[in-house]
This record gives structure tokens, C-alpha cells and sequence, in this order.
């Protein structure tokens, strides 16, 4: 049982173009709605949640749609295809319109289109890859969706002068599509699972695979919703971390002039470096101890900021321990939750993962910004740190999803 890397790179180019957008959507959309439409903060925030309210409905539909669909082509790969070309299509639009209300209601069509995808480029990853070897495969899916932001940094930097957006917005869409055009070029999806066959099953894949078009066993049920909740906690806590640590810096630390930047940056070198040899351990250890790992050094880490009055060099440790636990929790939560599904229901499956992380990030801006205003910056740190333990306490209910070890 062999690792193709080659193949998993080229699998992920499909994330790697879809962080590429998001990475855009993120931080130019709520300044055109600013500076360019003269759009609130409130109202800018609310329109940039659409994304996350939508993704709680459209995930899941497009992931069990791409399960029964069966085409020459393959079962996601129409959807990618299809999805990527929309949201290009209507990513050129959206820079060519000067009023608010066309503006939000082509970007409102975008969202649904991103949506189209993002679910069925996930479940490819899944549908080629052997159940054992899913943590690697989420790694290389995971750094893929790194390179696609990078590259997308990278494009704002050279190419947005002084407002002008369609140089960006051409140079993007060229990079979504040539991506897309090389997955489907490389990466023959009908064929390679005609190749693959039905693989050799794991003793917890036969007793699924038996119990298809039959209820779920509840054992597998009680652990399918612990992580699926542990999902939601997790999300909770680092999502509201990187939504308001910017303002927290200003307002506890009193530092200016994006030195919030240095810490996240920290982080996510950490995560990226981390990524690769976590998906590894795991095959090691195991999925699940490798997950509580993370927990516990993200657990430490907002613990321990609680307690820091003022900026310190032990803040990026801190930071970069942060990234080391979302690494281990981000490669490994997925495949867990895709091994519990039935043969054939991966893209639901991938739909459900994706339904509790979104209502987490919907939830939480909200739950944390509240205590923020009313309660205190301070508040923000011990919240986190709050829902880490609470992810930490699901996720020891976890009972299946794991690597079944083999005897030698």
C-alpha cells in the first residue's frame, strides 16, 4: 500500500484554487464594500458571513449530489469543473459593476458557485485515496490550499494599485482556471477508480460497508456526532482568535501599525511546516492521539496567553505551538469523519465536516464579538481556551474513524 504524492498534488489543485479565491474574498472584498460602495462596518460584516450561511446548506447538497452522480468523467469532476467556470465567470462580472445592489447580487451568485465545488474537490482526495492513507493525503490537500493563498498574496501585492481590482481579478481567474484545467488534464478521475477497484478493508470498513442501506450502526453514530461536535468547538476557538486578534493587540497591548501580523504569521508558517510530518505521526500513533495532541498544545497556548499583559517574544512560541496544534487537528478531524461513512456517501460526509466548521465560524463572531463589546478584550483568550477543552472533551468520545493497526 503505497502513498501517490505525485497524484495528491495534483488532486489538490482543486483547493489550491478555491483558497486562492477565498484568500481574495477575505481581504478585498470587505475594502471594496467599504471604500468603494461607503458600506458600514456592521452591515460589511454581515455581508461577509453570507459565505458561511450559505456554505451550511450548499456543502452538504452539492457533497451527497456528487455521491449519486456518475459520469464519463468522474462523480466530483463535473462539479468542479462547472463551479470553477461559474464563479470565474462571475468573478470578472462582479469587477466590471459600479452599484451596490447588482454588486451583491453577483456576488451572492459567486458564493453559490464556490460552493458548487468545494465539497466534491475535497471528497476526490477521498475517493483516491485508501482509507489508511487519508491523514497523508489531507496533509498534501491542506499544503496545496497554503500554496493557493500564498499565490494569491503574492498577486494583491504586484498587481493592486490604487483601488484598480481587474488587473487582480484577470490574474486570478487565470490562476483558478489553469489549475482546474490541469487537475482535469492530469488527473482522469473515472479511470483511476475504475483502477483502484474495491481496495483491501479495514475489519471497521467491512462492518460499514455490510451495514450500507441499512442505519447506521449507533456506535458509529455516537462517535460520528462526538467529532462532528468537537469540530464545531474547535472551530469556535480558533475562529474567534483570528477574527479579533487584531483589534485584541490593539486594545490589551497596545501595539499599532499590523505588528498583529507577526504572531499569525508565526502560526501559520508553523501549521505549514507541521502539516506533512503530523499526517505521518498519525500513521504512527494513531488519528485520534494525534488530534488530542493538538488540542492539548492549542489548550496550553491560549491558557498561557491569558496571563501575558504585554507583548513578549513568548507570544510567537505560544503562536507557533497554536500552529502546530491546528495542524494535527486539521490533517487528521476529516479523514476520521469520511472512514465513518458508508461506501458512496463521502461527499455527504465531506458536506456534514464542512456544515459544523461553517456554523462555528457563523456562531462565533458573534458569540465572542458580544463579550468583546459587553465583557472585555480579556474575554478572548479564556473563550478559546474554553472551547479547546470542550473540543478535548468530545473528542476523547471518538471511538472509530481511526487507522486500524495492521498485525506484522
Amino acid at each position: 500500500m503505497k502513498f501517490n504524492t505525485k497524484r495528491t498534488i495534483l488532486i489538490g489543485l482543486a483547493f489550491f484554487s478555491i483558497c486562492a479565491f477565498w484568500q481574495f474574498y477575505d481581504n478585498e472584498i470587505p475594502k471594496i464594500l467599504k471604500n468603494t460602495f461607503g458600506m458600514k462596518e456592521t452591515m460589511t460584516g454581515f455581508i461577509m458571513s453570507l459565505d458561511n450561511i450559505l456554505a451550511l446548506f450548499l456543502l452538504p447538497l452539492f457533497g451527497r449530489w456528487s455521491d449519486k452522480t456518475n459520469t464519463k468523467i468522474g462523480k466530483r469532476m463535473p462539479f468542479i469543473l462547472v463551479g470553477t467556470f461559474l464563479a470565474c465567470g462571475l468573478l470578472i462580472l462582479l469587477g466590471h459593476i459600479t452599484k451596490l445592489g447588482p454588486f451583491i447580487f453577483c456576488l451572492l451568485l459567486l458564493l453559490v458557485a464556490m460552493g458548487i465545488y468545494r465539497s466534491p474537490a475535497v471528497s476526490l482526495m477521498a475517493d483516491l485515496t485508501l482509507a489508511p492513507l487519508r491523514s497523508q493525503g489531507n496533509a498534501i490537500i491542506n499544503l496545496m490550499g497554503a500554496l493557493g493563498c500564498i499565490c494569491t498574496l503574492i498577486l494583491i501585492k504586484v498587481l493592486l494599485k490604487n483601488d484598480q481590482y481587474l488587473p487582480l481579478i484577470y490574474a486570478l481567474v487565470i490562476l483558478m482556471l489553469a489549475s482546474i484545467l490541469l487537475l482535469f488534464k492530469t488527473v482522469p478521475e473515472k479511470k483511476l477508480e475504475d483502477e483502484m477497484g474495491t481496495p483491501s478493508q479495514t475489519e471497521e470498513e467491512k462492518a460499514i460497508e455490510a451495514s450500507k442501506g441499512k442505519k447506521m450502526p449507533k456506535a458509529v453514530q455516537h462517535s460520528l456526532l462526538a467529532i462532528l461536535l468537537a469540530v464545531f468547538f474547535w472551530y469556535c476557538a480558533y475562529n474567534a482568535v483570528t477574527t479579533a486578534f487584531s483589534r485584541y493587540v490593539e486594545q490589551v497591548w497596545q501595539l499599532q501599525n499590523g505588528a498583529y501580523a507577526d504572531c499569525l504569521m508565526v502560526g501559520t508558517v508553523a501549521a505549514v511546516v507541521s502539516y506533512l510530518p503530523v499526517g505521518h505521526v498519525a500513521q504512527k500513533i494513531g488519528r485520534k492521539k494525534t488530534i488530542l495532541f493538538g488540542i492539548g498544545c492549542m489548550i496550553l497556548a491560549y491558557g498561557l496567553v491569558c496571563f501575558v499583559n504585554q507583548y513578549t517574544t513568548m507570544i510567537s512560541i505560544l503562536f507557533a505551538l497554536v500552529g502546530i496544534g491546528w495542524a494535527s487537528i486539521n490533517v487528521n478531524s476529516y479523514p476520521m469523519v469520511v472512514e465513518m461513512s458508508q461506501v458512496g456517501d463521502i461527499g455527504m460526509f465531506t458536506g456534514l465536516y464542512y456544515t459544523f466548521s461553517m456554523a462555528a465560524q457563523v456562531f462565533t463572531p458573534i458569540a465572542s464579538g458580544f463579550l468583546l463589546e459587553h465583557v472585555g478584550y480579556q474575554t478572548l483568550f479564556p473563550y478559546a481556551a474554553f472551547f479547546m477543552i470542550l473540543a478535548g472533551i468530545t473528542m476523547l468520545r471518538v471511538h472509530h474513524g481511526d487507522i486500524e493497526k495492521k498485525n506484522s
